[in-house]
């Protein structure tokens, strides 16, 4: 028989074919998947939609599957007020049968995550989280389903930018040495040669197909880790299920040895459940399904439930704001916070500079997770935003350290960073005209800068950034003490501040004592003021 694998959206794209043994199988095998749902629970599907779709699909077959690649427990409030474990409780109601860590799963701690590893039911599966110490899987790398004859073996792949997406100090140990890692090098290899073990181990064990299910994404990821990539330096896998990158896609793409590998993703946040088909034939079709007809009761009473647990303290009122604070391109309602100015990435900034007394403040687009609309600001409101609990944090370092770390947050320009940097008390120019010549190590953190600098015409208070000078730069602990995003530069400040305020408490101190309660027309432009000029 043949394994044929198409990609579909609405209509069914043009099969393509390669041979496989033949073996029985009488109903049609169906993986639904998730990826990047950040705690929306009621967004768009919704658990309750999704949870629905799967009963509907398992009257048609008794071989469904629901998976979820990554980033389930990071994002709103539900998450941060319980520190991931509603949604644990939530996505056990939901039957998943393999979850693999995204870089968010580890936000609240590894002795956290550890913890709510066994707490879901299906627990998670990584071949290439690993404790550097043993060389041992920290997690199961894989698991191998049976329906009928057809073994199908799913295999977990965790990004190896999770050090850096995540807090750098929750992968070592007290002394600062790494002591968890994800096959992270500056050439992929290592990364490659892992996965390729895993799959031909469970080829070895009988496995038909070969599901791998990645946490890698595509646009604005580290091309090497990149899911495409990964998919080019192996071979013997029929899927890849991506998460990450918050782009949705069914695609194929050429192994190592030719062989097309249907890649999938769904987004983020609900706004697709991806379904994956491996008919009785051999053929496997992906699409992604945007819409459902009905919610699911059991589904919506669980979380009425914990609604009920924490919703009314969400409520409170905490200040006001005569304008809407947007993290996206007004004109095209895109996400724009992780590659250009915004009125809320000011907002941000500001509050960290003025409440600490700081030469700049500096806030990370990474951070910014949602805006916020014209009217009362609620807890809701300011958690929504800030969903990591950082800490405000200040210390002293020189010009340089500043104008690399901006040149590091400038790297990837016009493509989405997570550490684009909003400015307060400070202004300044990316020449994107200029290649970035950034140098990272093999986890992804700052080395030095090869070439010409693209960030130009920095100014301080109205001065040119001095690179001799000292400056008190304000932010979070995840920057200043814990160099996440690659910012090791600014972990070797001079700490001045250690962890003072959550950052969900900047928004509202800074409105309600600078501000008068109310932010006003000095933030009405949703671009922001100019900080950040774009040639």
């Amino acid at each position: 028989m043949k394994k044929n694998v198409s990609a579909v959206l609405i209509a069914m794209a043009a099969a393509m074919v390669f041979a496989s043994p033949a073996y029985a199988l009488d109903h049609e095998i169906v993986i639904l998947h998730t990826n990047d749902t950040h705690c929306g629970i009621e967004e768009n599907i919704g658990f309750s939609g999704l949870s629905w779709y799967k009963k509907e699909v398992q009257k048609e077959t008794p071989y469904v599957a629901l998976v979820d690649a990554g980033d389930a427990i990071q994002g709103a409030p539900v998450g941060t007020l319980s520190e991931g474990e509603y949604l644990i409780q939530i996505m056990n109601q939901a039957g998943y049968d393999f979850a693999i860590p995204g870089n968010h799963e580890f936000d609240y701690g590894m002795d956290r995550f550890l913890s709510l590893y066994g707490q879901l039911d299906c627990g998670y599966y990584s071949c290439n989280f690993v404790n550097l110490p043993s060389g041992k899987n920290v997690f199961k790398a894989y698991k191998m389903v049976q329906y009928d004859d057809v073994k199908v073996a799913y295999i977990g792949v965790s990004t190896p930018e999770s050090i850096t997406k995540s807090t750098p100090k929750y992968f070592q140990d007290e002394k600062g040495n790494y002591i968890y890692g994800f096959c992270e090098d500056n050439t992929g290899e290592a990364l490659y040669n892992r996965v390729q073990t895993t799959i031909d181990k469970v080829k070895a064990e009988g496995a038909d197909y070969v599901v791998l299910v990645g946490h890698l994404g595509k646009d604005g990821v580290t091309e090497r880790w990149s899911s495409e990539a990964l998919i080019e330096n192996t071979s013997g896998a029929d899927v890849l299920i991506d998460g990450h990158s918050h782009e949705a896609y069914t695609e194929t793409i050429s192994d190592k040895d030719g062989n097309p590998v249907l890649l999938a993703q769904t987004g983020t946040k609900f706004k697709n459940i991806g379904k994956i088909t491996i008919t009785p034939e051999g053929q496997i079709e992906a699409e992604l399904i945007s819409n459902v007809a009905a919610a699911d009761a059991d589904m919506d009473a669980k979380i009425a439930g914990i609604k009920a647990q924490y919703e009314e303290s969400l409520k409170t009122v905490l200040g006001h704001t005569d304008v809407d604070l947007t993290d996206k391109n007004p004109a095209t309602g895109e996400r724009a916070v992780r590659n250009s100015e915004t009125n809320l990435g000011d907002l941000c900034a500001d509050a960290y500079r003025t409440l600490t007394g700081a030469d700049i403040g500096i806030m990370n687009g990474g951070g910014i997770r949602a805006g916020i609309k014209t009217g009362d600001i609620t807890y809701e409101d300011a958690l929504t935003v800030y969903p990591y609990g950082n800490m405000v944090c200040m210390v002293r370092v020189s010009g340089q350290q500043i104008k690399d770390a901006l040149e590091l947050g400038a790297s990837l320009y016009p493509k989405e960073s997570g550490g684009f940097i909003h400015p307060s008390g400070m202004t300044y120019t990316i020449d994107s005209s200029v290649p970035s010549s950034v140098q990272v190590d093999e986890k992804r953190n700052f080395v030095g800068v090869a070439g010409e600098y693209r960030v130009k015409d920095i100014m301080v208070g109205g001065e040119p950034l001095d690179t001799e000078k000292m400056y008190t730069v304000a932010s979070h602990n995840y920057w200043l003490k814990s160099g996440g995003d690659g910012m090791s530069m600014l972990a070797k400040g001079e700490l001045l501040l250690d962890e003072v305020m959550v950052d969900v408490d900047t928004i509202t101190t800074y409105v309600n004592e600078y501000l008068g309660g109310t932010v006003g027309a000095e933030y009405a432009n949703p671009k922001g003021q100019g900080r950040i000029t774009i040639k």
